[in-house]
């Protein structure tokens, strides 16, 4: 194959990874002691880790393989830096140097959740959603790059603290080669996994076409067991203070009330199982590279992954009640489970003009969400009971000026079943298209370009269904006129519902610029990005208030209470609300840029420092909140149309080093990150209203160190370890602000130097492993921990649980230590490992958004054997 078609191959398949990885010794490459250097494209360009002046943290292949890791959760905790709040697979927000602030794991965060600060890429697309890290089953994979602060200038908005980049392996002319790779584990206390994957890779014209297939299933046991339970209302419930009575102050129960009589408890007999969490992924990969000449070459990739759980990956910690419950189980009142499936199309085409390198990279996704989860434990919450019981006095009375029941000695009212769920329908389209150019790498002024556009739409529909039939509500349906996912009369159980589509436009140039002040040794690069985005929401949320047959107050009679007809369907009622009517339209522009300052003071040893920016798009919420009157902030305050962009200024020194003839690595940074107008979620129902918003206000600061060594002890032994230390805090005292201009009293933000979320202040690994040469085999053994100091699930120090307790909970830190030995001989390889082999329950996320307290902890010991086989060939 001449130059010319190697260069265009080349450059197709970069897109990988930077610096010196651990890797079994290569005498061909590096004469066996020297550690194996690794390519990335962090910098849209192919070029040694060592030499980009950015913190990149790299998985390879064969770092995967050696890890046994294949989902985001498998390989997070090998990242110092990344943390998640997270309630399941593909169910949460990932982090990067702390910089995170409130909880996740409620429904509808598709229509009203933050966009994610730290950008997810599969290839040249990104693929993130609120909420919803895609959570991509890492087979044949190149490598994975995780790259720290904010790098908006090459990456966009949605890249503000960091990117994680899965680089597939790309087509190879004129190559024969596959694999096969079959696996089986048993997990304490849970049930058994297995798992097959393989990949072939196949030249079908000579030195012009070449097509690489993979496709995997992982089936993992569950390890949750639902117990026994019975759901039996109480006097302290806060709806049952609130409606028969009880007196509250917010969401605190100052009176209990008195359960009405007759009034249904239920029980979970039916779903009472072990290990009710089976995970499953399922996907297939097909990839065709053709050279279309000597300069040009395309191309096309398919991807597609379909991801089943069942059941919840959280144990629950207390019952809504306040009991405790055992390690490892929940108590489900109905079946849960989360279907989350994508396709991606994705184009490059790769060549040369003239002296300039070109790339366009183009890619469709669509990902659907079809999601379920028990939600009987609203019942102990504010508002559930009005739902479900039929209230003191005549059949449906209720006085909505006073928010209170009428007093009457006819009938003490009753309570129907509180059996409660919610359910997610959300889809997920997202085109995008970049054209850059480059100039040549070796150059002394070298310059990259290019224009990027995309449309993004998040489409969800999620319906709360928490009313009992039998209460007299007319069932609802989207507002007349308004744009409707699913314009249909909604299931008569169906209490309150979201039917928002969400989204943006964005153009964006981009450019950066490196000139060698001193050729090959002092570089400074300028970069920026223009940005204008078009955002809107439209759609409606629409509830049941209003809606009950012959009430005292329906939302169509008159304001002095007579009694208005309702129609069945409850047609544009008090609490629907048609969002196109807001007119929620905005458009963000601006500019964001990086400068740099490198100095490769010798081939092995560099310096840098950096001055970046990046950002997030704002968002809507839904209208304002019905706020009780027992609330302190009733009248007084009203919940936001929109939330605005929040901002990130990082400055770092970093150095990355090489000595003893490239045997020890030594790599790391300094930082500190200024964290302005941050966007922060609240929920308290008997404060802020029975519906979450977001709100702008606080700032933080991180400062921080992280390092990285690597090290080859001699041509058998390899030594690597990594390390963060973060100091965060809130800087400033921002306050909600009244309908007046005016502070209010309530700060849900904390003092004055409070810390952010999901942020540890200490976070390392270790990996140990001994690789040698025995005759025509090649065993080996391998050590690893991982250690992570305490953190705060959010940052909300106002909002408590159904306890009293602050949801702001202590998440202890805690450490794993994972273990694998195994032997390759040729083509074939076996490995038998031990993860998780103290069997820690270490906490990820303590949540308490389904109404009760819950914790996702980490996978218990799961120990398994590991079959691989390849074959190449002509």
């Amino acid at each position: 194959m001449n130059s010319k078609v190697s260069c265009a191959i080349a450059a197709i398949l970069s897109g990988n990874v930077a610096g010196y990885a651990y890797a079994a010794p290569d005498s061909e490459s590096s004469g066996g002691d020297e550690l194996k250097e690794v390519t990335v494209t962090a910098q849209r360009r192919a070029e040694s880790a060592q030499d980009v002046p950015i913190q990149i943290q790299v998985l390879t292949a064969e770092t995967l393989t050696q890890l046994n890791v294949t989902t985001f959760d498998d390989f997070a905790k090998y990242l110092p830096n990344v943390t998640v709040s997270s309630n399941g697979p593909s169910w949460g927000d990932i982090y990067m140097r702390g910089l995170a602030t409130t909880t996740g794991g409620t429904a509808g965060s598709g229509a009203t959740g933050s966009f994610p600060n730290v950008a997810v890429y599969l290839d040249d697309l990104s693929v993130q959603l609120p909420e919803r890290n895609l959570d991509i089953y890492a087979v044949d994979m190149e490598r994975i790059e995780v790259l720290e602060g904010p790098q908006g200038t090459l990456f966009g908005a949605g890249a503000e603290a960091g990117v994680i980049r899965y680089i597939t392996n790309k087509p190879k002319l004129n190559v024969t080669e596959g694999n096969a790779n079959a696996g089986y584990a048993t997990t304490t206390h849970g049930d058994r996994s297995s798992s097959l994957d393989a990949m072939i890779n196949l030249p079908l014209i000579n030195d012009k076409l070449a097509v690489r297939a993979v496709i995997y299933n992982d089936s993992r046991g569950g390890y949750i067991n639902n117990i026994p339970g019975t759901f039996t209302r109480s006097g302290n419930d806060v709806g049952i203070a609130y409606l028969f009575g009880g007196t509250t102050v917010g969401s605190k129960v100052i009176t209990p009330g008195v359960v009405p009589p007759g009034s249904m408890s239920i029980n979970n007999n039916s779903l009472v199982d072990d290990a009710i969490n089976p995970l499953t992924y399922k996907g297939t990969r097909l990839s065709g590279l053709y050279r279309i000449n000597d300069n040009w070459s395309a191309l096309v990739t398919q991807s597609y992954q379909d991801m089943q759980a069942d059941g919840v990956f959280t144990q629950t910690v207390l019952t809504s009640d306040g009991h405790p419950l055992p390690e490892l189980s929940a108590q489900l009142y109905n079946p849960s489970f989360d279907h989350d499936r994508f396709t991606n199309s994705a184009l490059t085409i790769d060549g040369r003009i003239g002296q300039l390198k070109a790339v366009y990279s183009g890619g469709y996704l669509v990902r659907t969400v079809d999601q379920v989860l028990d939600y009987t434990n609203y019942a102990r919450g504010k508002y559930a009971d009005y739902y479900q019981c039929i209230l003191p006095g005549s059949p449906f009375a209720y006085s909505a000026a006073a928010e209170t029941p009428l007093p009457t000695t006819d009938s003490p009212g009753t309570c129907f079943s509180p059996s409660s769920t919610w359910r997610v329908h959300e889809k997920n389209t997202h085109q995008s298209h970049e054209f850059r150019l480059s100039t040549p790498d070796d150059a002394r002024l070298r310059a990259i370009g290019g224009l990027f556009w995309e449309d993004y739409k998040i489409y969800e529909n999620a319906d709360w269904l928490y009313k009992a039939a039998e209460a007299g509500f007319s069932p609802i349906v989207p507002p007349t006129g308004s744009v409707a996912i699913n314009p249909n009369v909604r299931d008569e159980n169906v209490a309150f519902f979201d039917d928002i589509t969400r989204g943006y436009k964005q153009k964006a140039a981009f450019a950066s610029v490196d000139f060698d002040l001193v050729p090959k040794s002092l570089t400074l690069t300028v970069a920026t990005r223009y940005y204008r985005i078009n955002d809107f929401e439209v759609g409606s949320k629409v509830g049941s208030y209003g809606c009950r047959q012959g009430g005292i107050y329906s939302g169509y009679g008159a304001d002095d209470g007579t009694i208005g007809a309702v129609p069945n369907p409850c047609l544009d009622g008090y609490s629907a609300k048609d969002l196109g009517l807001q007119n929620l339209k905005r458009t963000y522009s601006g500019f964001r840029s990086r400068g740099n300052l490198s100095w490769k003071i010798t081939p092995d040893l560099l310096v840098y420092g950096t001055w970046s920016q990046g950002f997030r798009p704002g968002g809507y919420n839904r209208g304002s909140n019905n706020i009780s009157s027992s609330s302190p902030v009733y009248g007084i305050f009203t919940v936001p149309v929109a939330y605005d962009p929040d901002m990130l200024t990082n400055k770092e020194l970093g150095w990355k080093t090489q000595w003893l003839d490239h045997r020890l690595q030594f790599n790391g940074a300094f930082y500190q990150e200024d964290w302005k107008n941050v966007q922060i979620s609240l929920f308290d129902p008997g404060v802020f209203g029975n519906l979450v918003f977001t709100t702008n206000g606080p700032d933080y600061r991180v400062r921080g160190v992280e390092t990285e060594v690597v090290a080859r002890v001699t041509t058998a032994l390899t030594v690597s370890g990594s390390a963060a230390w973060n100091d965060s805090k809130l800087v400033n005292e921002p306050t909600l602000i009244d309908n007046t201009g005016q502070p209010l009293a309530i700060n849900p933000y904390g003092a004055h130097g409070s810390p952010l979320a999901q942020a540890p202040r200490f976070q390392a690994n270790l990996r140990v492993r001994y690789e040698f040469a025995l005759e025509t085999y090649t065993p080996f053994v391998q050590v690893s921990g991982t250690h992570r100091t305490r953190s705060f699930a959010t940052t909300d120090r106002f909002s408590t649980d159904l306890q009293g307790n602050s949801i702001a909970y202590v998440q202890p830190g805690f450490s794993t230590v994972d273990a694998a030995a195994g032997v390759s001989r040729d083509a074939w390889s076996l490995q038998l490992y031990g993860q998780n082999l103290t069997d820690v329950r270490g906490n990820l996320f303590t949540g308490s958004s389904q109404y009760t307290k819950t914790m996702l902890i980490n996978r218990p010991r799961t120990i398994g054997l590991r079959f691989s086989y390849e074959f190449a060939g002509k």
